[in-house]
């Protein structure tokens, strides 16, 4: 199995048509879009696999506060854990928006296990008002 094998080729999400087919996305960028694919997805959500996904949608009323931020990381680390085994998490860290009081930063720090290469992602996570 070569590096690229084990990487995989996906699905561009969101879905998108060139010229008549699916766009696909291939290596570390098919990584990226299970990542974000996972944190999008509620558990539930998807047929034949009811334990797939992130969960933070549950906590989309939570407040703003230590509290919540924790139980964000736990829940992505978890997830990311279960669910995308091409990579070793490095750190997850939920930072409140400077600008948008709703918002969370979710920092994602992560090694691509065959190549050892580092990299990173930021998810904004909004929380609603009550």
């Amino acid at each position: 199995m070569t590096n690229a094998d084990f990487l995989g080729v996906g699905w561009k999400f969101p879905l998108s048509l060139k010229d008549g087919e699916f766009e696909l996305v291939e290596a570390e960028d098919s990584i990226r879009e299970s990542i974000l694919l996972i944190l999008r997805t509620s558990k539930g959500e998807r047929v034949m696999r009811p334990n797939f996904g992130c969960g933070i949608n549950d906590l989309v009323f939570d407040g703003n506060n230590s509290g919540t931020a924790t139980l964000i990381q736990t829940t992505v680390e978890d997830a990311l854990r279960d669910f995308e085994s091409r990579i070793n998490v490095s750190d997850v860290r939920v930072i409140p928006d400077e600008l948008e009081e709703n918002r969370l930063n979710i920092e994602i720090d992560y090694i691509v296990r065959t190549s050892n290469r580092r990299q990173n992602l930021v998810y904004p996570f909004y929380l609603e008002e009550v």
